[in-house]
């Protein structure tokens, strides 16, 4: 198992996610940030706009979530 933050998947914080797999901390990143878009979390909308901007250009979406799933693989087991 092993584990990223919020601030680390591109979000706002550091509430921490866990799984075996970078999808598993990748789907429970997307239920935080639809929980703090309900909230209108400042932070987390800020964190979100990047990212939609980033959705404008494919190659450099694919290129980001490329590096997190590196990132992801390269983390230590928990």
């Amino acid at each position: 198992m092993k584990t990223m933050t919020c601030k680390q998947l591109g979000g706002a914080c550091d509430k921490a996610f866990s799984g075996e797999t970078f999808e598993e901390l990748a789907e429970q990143s997307k239920l935080h940030g639809m929980e703090m878009f309900q909230k209108q979390d400042s932070e987390h909308l800020e964190a979100m706009q990047r990212v939609q901007a980033l959705m404008q250009e494919p190659e450099k979406m694919q290129a980001w979530f490329e590096a997190k799933k590196q990132e992801f693989a390269a983390l230590p087991e928990d």
